[in-house]
């Protein structure tokens, strides 16, 4: 499956400079996928350096050509949705639907920067003097070490390539080894479109050699990661050293409140539909469920039956709602979690175990607490799985203080009828977004990212493209 790709240096698809290869497994049928190229410290350079020339190339690009590109790429990828969902599907192990939103939402990101590439505005400052003029501008930052994960390969990915490519910076992308294929398509993808040889360029193979070096590179200026609050410190300390620019949206650890004026069905099914998504391996998936008191039992009640209807299975049957979770690793990691909840003193109301009748494959049951405390261990760790802790509150202070208890800040979920408590919990509340009565947060439009240990820096939105803009300011004596 991997063989037409490679590294993507200079424009051109190639083996890595030893040949070597890594196993990319699928997580339904635990079967090798194929043999994805695995980079060489040789081959970093020949992409830094492609970078570096390439970014002369396209800084120079008139904005509203790189518009025309950028949107083509975004209808190319629309073309193209099933290849690129087919790949998520494999790779992850996402249901298909899941896979062909994403393709979508990651479409819309181009399409968004092709028209930011247009409004890069400047501005006119009013000098003191009234023989000078004061002018401000904005240049691209320089070369693009991007660092993708692999939970939502293509839309994360698309964040990075095209507010680089918007901003008219050239990049370097880094997918995880766990999904390389989707982003090898879309980087060929770029190159279909009419993108510079040298402008975008692919590395994969060892995350932390390949990022460390990146990184230690004089000619990298700016670093842009999606990935754990743990490696998100290391590069920050690495980036240091070289003054580098970095965005970061880092862990989450997000709270779902429901009010007692909120439709609970409704509730209820924004609760299945956010949680469960990539079967909750996603950073802004809700993880500690608070209830207020007197509808508690009517949700879970409500929460559990929807649960209990969700088909689990290979994402590529047409039926699946629940695919395996991505990796051993992560399946080890949720038993390890489900274990230590009940020692601590949880309830299991549904599932915690690996599904009847899958003998192959990293599934696992969607799995409800309930007697949990503020102070277990799965109410401060990031399950990235699909474990749910039920817990009640009394008042609207005492859910607030609750909920901002915690190092992690990235997205917080409340369900309500109260306009008066709507707007009060989207201002207490200590996350770099607030979803009302919505489960859908990371959207084109929008500027996404986190606060406190989440990270900092915004994807998404009019804001995204400043983290890629050096800002110049002349002083211009008008007289010689």
């Amino acid at each position: 499956m991997y063989e037409k790709f490679g590294q993507f240096i200079d424009g051109n698809w190639s083996p890595s400079s030893n040949n070597e290869t890594y196993e990319v497994i699928n997580p339904a049928t635990e079967e090798v996928l194929g043999q994805a190229s695995k980079a060489t410290s040789d081959d970093v350079d020949r992409a830094l350096k492609s970078a570096e020339k390439g970014l002369q190339v396209w800084k120079k690009t008139a904005p509203w050509q790189r518009a025309y590109t950028l949107r083509k790429i975004a209808d190319k990828m629309r073309e193209k949705q099933d290849v690129l969902a087919k790949w998520m599907t494999l790779e992850v192990g996402k249901p298909l639907a899941e896979g062909k939103g994403e393709v979508a939402g990651a479409a819309d990101i181009f399409e968004w920067n092709a028209e930011e590439t247009k409004r890069i505005y400047g501005q006119t400052v009013e000098s003191r003097f009234e023989d000078t003029r004061v002018h401000v501008y904005y240049q691209p930052v320089g070369v693009v070490a991007a660092l993708s994960p692999w939970n939502f390969p293509l839309v994360l990915s698309a964040r990075k390539i095209s507010t680089a490519l918007a901003a008219g910076c050239s990049v370097i992308i880094k997918p995880d080894v766990i999904t390389p294929g989707v982003v090898m398509e879309l980087v060929d993808i770029c190159k279909e479109c009419g993108v510079p040889a040298g402008v975008v360029n692919l590395l994969s193979g060892d995350p932390p050699s390949i990022a460390s070096q990146l990184i230690d590179s004089d000619i990298v200026k700016k670093i842009s990661i999606t990935g754990s609050s743990r490696v998100g410190k290391l590069i920050l300390k690495q980036a240091a050293d070289k003054v580098q620019r970095v965005t970061m949206e880092l862990s989450g650890h997000s709270p779902f409140i429901v009010f007692d004026d909120a439709d609970i069905k409704k509730a209820a099914d924004m609760a299945i539909a956010a949680k469960f998504r990539n079967n909750g391996q996603v950073c802004i998936s809700p993880n500690r469920f608070y209830i207020q008191e007197s509808k508690k039992d009517e949700f879970v009640n409500l929460f559990i039956e929807k649960t209990k209807k969700l088909k689990i299975g290979n994402g590529m049957d047409a039926d699946t709602q629940l695919g395996p979770l991505t990796t051993k690793k992560r399946l080890d990691e949720i038993e390890a979690l489900v274990e230590k909840t009940k020692q601590e003193g949880a309830k299991v109301l549904l599932g915690g175990k690996r599904p009847a009748g899958f003998n192959k494959g990293f599934f696992y049951e969607p799995t409800i607490f309930d007697d949990v405390k503020d102070d277990y261990t799965i109410m401060k760790q990031e399950p990235f799985g699909p474990l749910v802790p039920m817990l009640s509150f009394k008042s609207f202070d005492e859910v607030i203080e609750r909920a901002n208890n915690h190092e992690l800040g990235l997205c917080s979920y409340v369900c309500t009828n109260s306009m008066e408590t709507a707007h009060l919990a989207s201002e207490q509340l200590e996350t770099g977004s607030v979803a009302v009565n919505t489960g859908f947060v990371a959207i084109a439009e929008a500027p996404f990212g986190g606060i406190k240990q989440s990270g900092y820096g915004r994807e998404g939105g009019s804001m995204a493209i400043k983290d890629y803009l050096n800002v110049k300011y002349t002083h211009m004596g008008i007289k010689g």
